[in-house]
């Protein structure tokens, strides 16, 4: 009976759309209804008099309530000497444990409970979170708390977290992909940039527990911390705990943001030699903008018209039409509060390699004489405000976004004017962003790949100079302290 229903069901609906179909001579005249306004949920922003920042986001589909509190500070703001320090805090963090536990026995209550309290980094911020179901919310709520307040940063996780550094280190040149993307951010940003440096033995065995303990001091203060809760929750209620538990927190004095200097490689060849590939890995590098920059939704418009996807520019030349690639991408760089990096990316053959890195060029170059096209733009467009709704189909999504322009000073409504920005671009603006900030004759080419291979020699293209990918070896007798 249901089979029929269902057939009865189907030849009712198809009776119905047959006016619509037969006054519709192509799939082209299809009219597309305006999107809907865009209006997220927003978050509750609540300021304490202890410079703390809160946002409640209330989410009743399940009975779930999460956390997270990003503090100000990471790896950029570490000494020189101690490369890799923030990375060992933010692991050193969880397993060290509290006073009055260890590590191990969180792990084990948390366990019980499905629930989970985490610690992480970044290059611009440390993070402590936790989820938990409602009805264990207090018990993973005291357990955040005392580890946030609270840390033991103990001796043997810290030279534990050391030893797996080393491991890590020891592997860093197995993966061509991360030699690639290591690589082409010192070019980019500079070798001593904060944001490209690499951390080596001797840099993780200087670090030591006491370093963690200072920066622990120093960083985790009400003033210097955003904190986001979204779940199963009354917002009033929740307020109301909160501000019991951080309001007689008192504010610090947190250690200024560094100044970062940025010193790209001069434009060039630059080459790593590696025998045990049959395929070259090509980034073509330079210094991008930021988010706040007028020219951003241009950009973003271009971005994927000429690099994004199977539909992009590059995909449809350098892959589609002359098979020169087996990856292909890239456009221009934005982050919230530095330059991103402008990157050009293929990934080709080693018979092909110079063939592939005049291809890009030629690609940049065409930008001149074959702009992106209306349709290009208006796909472009397309694909990103379809994809838009899948990146905040959360509250949780939402809550994060809006937690990141807290973070980076940028408007509360950014969100929203995204979409907006999307949709006025002009298709004269996607080529004007391209060439505005893709300038070839200033960008570094890095390839990585079996020279014996080449179709030929990079020295075609121009002066080449070889990159030294070689790890130095701890000094004798260095262990972690």
């Amino acid at each position: 009976m249901k089979t029929k229903w269902k057939l009865f069901l189907f030849c009712v609906l198809m009776v119905a759309a047959m006016p619509v179909c037969s006054q519709v001579g192509s799939w082209k005249e299809v009219r597309i209804p305006a999107l809907p306004e865009f209006k997220p949920q927003e978050p509750k922003r609540i300021e304490l008099p202890n410079g703390m920042v809160i946002f409640l986001q209330e989410d009743h589909e399940l009975p779930l309530i999460d956390g997270v509190a990003r503090i100000r500070g990471g790896s950029r703001s570490e000494p020189s000497g101690k490369i890799g320090m923030v990375d060992i805090y933010g692991e050193v963090w969880r397993t060290g444990g509290t006073k009055n536990h260890t590590g191990d026995e969180l792990d084990d209550y948390l366990e019980v409970r499905a629930a989970k309290v985490e610690t992480g980094n970044t290059a611009d911020s440390t993070t402590i979170g936790w989820s938990s179901l409602k009805p264990d919310f207090n018990d993973v709520f005291a357990a955040f708390l005392d580890l946030l307040q609270n840390p033991e940063f103990r001796s043997d996780k810290v030279e534990l977290a050391q030893r797996e550094y080393f491991d890590a280190i020891s592997r860093r040149n197995d993966d061509v992909g991360q030699i690639a993307a290591r690589e082409a951010t010192k070019l980019a940003y500079g070798a001593s940039n904060p944001y490209a440096r690499v951390p080596e033995y001797a840099t993780v065995a200087a670090v030591t527990r006491q370093d963690l303990i200072d920066w622990h001091h120093s960083h985790v203060l009400p003033n210097n911390i955003i904190l986001g809760v979204v779940g199963d929750f009354d917002s009033a209620q929740m307020e109301a705990r909160l501000r019991s538990v951080f309001g007689n927190w008192k504010r610090g004095t947190p250690p200024p943001e560094p100044r970062i200097d940025f010193t790209p490689a001069r434009p060039g060849y630059y080459l790593i030699p590696k025998e045990d590939v049959n395929q070259s890995s090509i980034r073509i590098v330079g210094l991008g903008t930021i988010r706040k920059n007028p020219d951003y939704y241009a950009i973003e418009v271009f971005n994927e018209a000429f690099g994004g996807g199977m539909a992009s520019r590059l995909f449809r030349e350098l892959r589609t039409a002359k098979g020169l690639a087996y990856s292909v991408g890239g456009g221009v760089g934005t982050a919230f509060d530095h330059p991103g990096i402008d990157r050009l990316s293929m990934g080709t053959k080693s018979e092909s390699t110079v063939e592939a890195v005049q291809g890009l060029f030629e690609e940049v170059d065409k930008l001149n004489s074959h702009p992106i096209t209306e349709e290009e733009a208006q796909r472009a467009k397309d694909s990103i405000l379809n994809s838009f709704v899948f990146n905040l189909d959360s509250a949780e999504k939402i809550l994060r976004e809006r937690m990141a322009y807290e973070f980076y000073g940028y408007p509360a409504d950014f969100l929203e004017r995204y979409r907006a920005g999307i949709e006025k671009v002009q298709t004269p603006s996607v080529t004007a962003a391209g060439t505005k900030y893709l300038h070839k004759e200033q960008m570094p080419v890095l390839v990585i790949g079996n020279t014996k291979e080449f179709d030929k020699p990079l020295t075609s293209l121009g002066t080449v100079t070889n990159v030294d990918i070689t790890i130095p070896p701890p000094p004798a007798g260095l262990m972690p302290q």
